[in-house]
């Protein structure tokens, strides 16, 4: 009888606007056996956005709950709001023997890398703190308070990415896309 080969886990952060989701959905497309963990929110959907796709939007209620019975296998407080990772959906991708990506800010990757060790951080980097903020503006899905808080956590995140295993600099997309592949295909 062969053992059942469990997956790998791979944390894709950084920034807000650094690009990420569009590397995630590149990555799911070109990657045998890559499954995303759709993270926990309570911040209300943007135009477009569906429950259970690129978030659970769920009340601050019910995530304070999950927080309270050890649901979570990170979570965090960002842009005045909640994000977290399920616990269960996690585990149960892993030992169906499926690699998740989980695509979540750097205070959870560094949760989920104290946790669990073998988790693979990949750190996805802008060229420049001003073309973040161009690519902020012309997403154009920010108030200027918004904005504001995104700039100044991006400065706070960036210096936070000594502690992952890669770093990419988004600053070309087939480039980058390319180069998360080559990490993932290896590891």
């Amino acid at each position: 009888m062969t053992e059942k080969k469990t997956g790998k886990l791979f944390v894709l952060s950084g920034p807000s606007g650094a690009g990420k989701g569009t590397l995630r959905e590149h990555a799911l497309k070109n990657i045998a056996n890559l499954v995303y963990s759709v993270s926990c929110t309570t911040r209300q959907p943007r135009e477009g956005e569906t429950d259970g796709i690129e978030y659970k939007f769920i009340s601050r209620e019910k995530f304070k709950e999950g927080i309270s019975q050890n649901l979570f296998l990170e979570y965090a407080h960002v842009h005045e709001d909640f994000y977290g990772t399920l616990k269960q959906d996690v585990m149960n991708e892993l030992n169906a023997g499926k690699n998740v990506l989980l695509e979540i800010d750097v205070q959870g990757a560094l949760q989920v890398k104290a946790k669990m060790p073998e988790a693979l951080l990949v750190f996805v980097d802008v060229p420049s703190v001003d073309e973040l903020e161009r690519r902020l503006r012309k997403r154009d899905t920010e108030s200027e308070s918004s904005l504001s808080v995104r700039l100044k956590n991006a400065i706070i995140e960036r210096e936070q990415k000594d502690k992952y295993d890669y770093v990419i600099v988004n600053d070309d997309l087939d480039r980058a896309s390319e180069e998360l592949k080559k990490i993932f295909m290896k590891s």
